[in-house]
């Protein structure tokens, strides 16, 4: 076959450093529109992205061609310096070092895109730490607990 076509969605999680309450309201949206410059830029496309004061979800199609952790710490990094440079006040952001990456195939795309729009709600019942467990849980993820929150 002389060409390669693929067909990438990712389901992506990170927190803030400590989980800290940092991102407010007022720039939100802002971040989550930076973020998917970044993403553009790496030839990919931004097709959802919500969260809370202390996480992001983004859901994304990406080029075969860049890796996941590659790409998301070019997010994580450029986001971070961004939001240092914009808001003064907030010098002290930083994403916490890991990430949750999971697959979503292109049947499911309106369900992530659903509950990824309805975080705010989602939190009112469950905390951050709660849905995370359940995400690797639910996709068969081998993990130690005691090294998840650090």
């Amino acid at each position: 076959m002389p060409s390669s076509y693929t067909c990438l969605y990712y389901h992506l999680i990170f927190s803030t450093k400590e989980r800290r309450p940092l991102i407010t309201a007022e720039w939100q949206t802002r971040l989550y529109d930076y973020m998917g410059g970044i993403i553009s830029h790496e030839k990919g496309r931004l097709l959802a992205a919500g969260g809370t004061t202390d996480h992001v979800h983004l859901l994304a199609s990406l080029t075969a061609q860049k890796a996941v952790s590659d790409l998301l710490r070019l997010v994580k990094a450029n986001s971070s310096k961004w939001v240092h440079e914009t808001f003064a006040e907030h010098r002290e952001f930083r994403w916490q070092d890991g990430y949750g990456a999971f697959s979503v195939s292109f049947s499911n795309l309106a369900q992530v895109k659903r509950y990824i729009a309805e975080q705010q709600q989602h939190h009112c019942r469950i905390s951050f730490q709660e849905e995370f467990l359940a995400f690797l849980q639910r996709h068969g993820v081998t993990y130690d607990e005691r090294y998840i929150w650090m």
